[in-house]
C-alpha cells in the first residue's frame, strides 16, 4: 500500500510563504498522478493543484499565480510552494496519489496551515 506523509505546515502571517512536502513510499512514484487538496473547518475538501506528470500542471483559480506544485520522481516527493498567503488559505492540506492506470487513490493524513496575524 502507498504511504503518503505530508510536512511543512505551520503558522504564518498574511503575505508569508510556506513549502509543503509529500513523501511517498511503497510504490513506483512515477506511475501516480499527484494532487494537493485542502479542507477548512465546516467546508468541503477542495482541489488546490494537480501534477499529472512533470510539467503537466493545473491550479484552482483561487491559488493560481501564488502556489506552485512540483514533483521530483527520483525523490518520490511532491511539493507545494505557497506564496502571498491569506487567512482564506487556512486549512488542512492533504496530499493525494492516484494511479495513472488503475485510478486507485491514496491520501495522506494532512498538515495544518494557519495564516493569521
Amino acid at each position: 500500500q502507498v504511504q503518503l506523509v505530508e510536512s511543512g505546515g505551520g503558522l504564518v502571517q498574511p503575505g508569508g510563504s510556506l513549502r509543503l512536502s509529500c513523501a511517498a513510499s511503497g510504490t513506483i512514484f512515477s506511475f501516480y498522478h499527484m494532487s494537493w487538496y485542502r479542507q477548512a473547518p465546516g467546508k468541503q475538501r477542495e482541489l488546490v493543484a494537480v501534477c499529472l506528470t512533470v510539467g503537466n500542471i493545473n491550479y484552482a483559480d483561487s491559488v493560481k499565480g501564488r502556489f506552485t506544485i512540483s514533483r521530483d520522481n527520483a525523490k518520490n516527493t511532491v511539493y507545494l510552494q505557497m506564496n502571498s498567503l491569506t487567512p482564506e488559505d487556512t486549512a488542512v492540506y492533504y496530499c493525494k496519489a492516484r494511479h495513472s492506470i488503475t485510478q486507485y487513490e491514496y491520501w495522506g493524513q494532512g498538515t495544518q496551515v494557519t495564516v493569521s496575524s
